[in-house]
């Protein structure tokens, strides 16, 4: 039996309509029956009454329903116990980190833990925040390292997955300097006639998520003109220190910049954004070397 036979049984059953299902299944009719017909071959009995129209299920069509789903259920669950199984004895961790994060925060924080506990071999994935969560909810990953804030709670918070903040950082609107060292843009003095530059984040991006809960309504006032747009804050880093306006940029990114006076903090008010820096975990259970990690993360917070 091919397992897509189910769902095609399934979505038959949920409209009695022939040519309806082979639509949502993507095929033609003649091969859709086809290959019900097959499915009823193999089990040896009719699954629909074809003498009307919708096709209605025999009686053991109706009990088969809940078998192809119960099937079904019990194979989309198979992925996930194979991989707990083999995490029990991997040492292998799995993580999934924002960009921001992998390049600047990750590598000390991770020798930090070394300093008091052994960490076996490390496999990162380095994406946007969305793909990170994502990750993690379909247990891809075990981990997740990203940035945090209270009022941009995201679905690993509201799914109830386990967390610890681990650091803190700071989104502060940052631009290059002209020859005074004086910003070259500001978010202040904009005009309609000469609105403010704004390098801002898409909508995949975690930092720009927490940026328009934050301060999203008070930007909105400003006269300010989006003249680029980017997922990765490394990328927006680069756009503002080729001077083509103002971006919100973690601390963590774009300190030594500030510190050497290639970039100035965008204004004279305080309009940074206090940042957690938060790694998540699987809800359940890691296997032996994730579990002695979480601890050995947990020890130090």
């Amino acid at each position: 039996m091919n397992l897509s036979w189910l769902d095609d049984f399934l979505t038959l059953a949920a409209s009695g309509n022939f040519s309806r299902a082979a639509d949502e299944r993507h095929m033609t009719q003649p091969a859709f029956s086809r290959r019900i017909r097959a499915l009823e071959e193999w089990l040896g009995v009719d699954l629909f009454d074809r003498s009307s129209q919708p096709a209605r299920l025999t009686e053991t069509g109706q009990w088969f329903r809940s078998v192809a789903q119960n099937l079904l259920a019990e194979v989309a669950r198979v992925p996930c116990e194979a991989r707990a199984i083999a995490e029990t004895n991997s040492a292998t961790l799995r993580f999934a980190a924002t960009h921001a994060l992998s390049f600047t925060f990750m590598p000390h924080w991770l020798r930090g833990l070394e300093s008091r506990t052994t960490i076996g071999p490390i496999q990162l994935v380095s994406d946007v925040y969305q793909r990170c969560e994502a990750l993690l909810l379909q247990r891809q990953v075990q981990f997740v390292l990203c940035h945090a804030h209270e009022r941009a709670q995201g679905p690993l918070h509201s799914g109830g997955y386990p967390s610890l903040c681990v650091g803190s950082d700071e989104l502060i609107p940052v631009s290059a300097v002209d020859e005074n060292g004086q910003p070259i843009h500001r978010l202040t003095g904009g005009s309609k006639s000469a609105p403010i530059q704004m390098l801002g984040y898409s909508e995949e991006s975690g930092l720009g998520r927490i940026l328009r809960a934050v301060h999203g309504v008070a930007l909105d006032r400003l006269p300010m003109r989006n003249v680029f747009t980017a997922h990765l804050a490394s990328v927006l880093r680069t756009m503002v220190l080729d001077g083509r306006g103002v971006a919100w940029l973690p601390a963590t990114l774009v300190g030594e910049d500030i510190t050497s006076g290639r970039l100035a903090v965008a204004t004279s008010g305080d309009l940074g954004i206090d940042l957690e820096v938060r790694l998540y975990r699987d809800k359940t259970t890691l296997g032996s070397a994730g579990e002695k990690f979480w601890e050995a993360v947990s020890s130090g917070t």
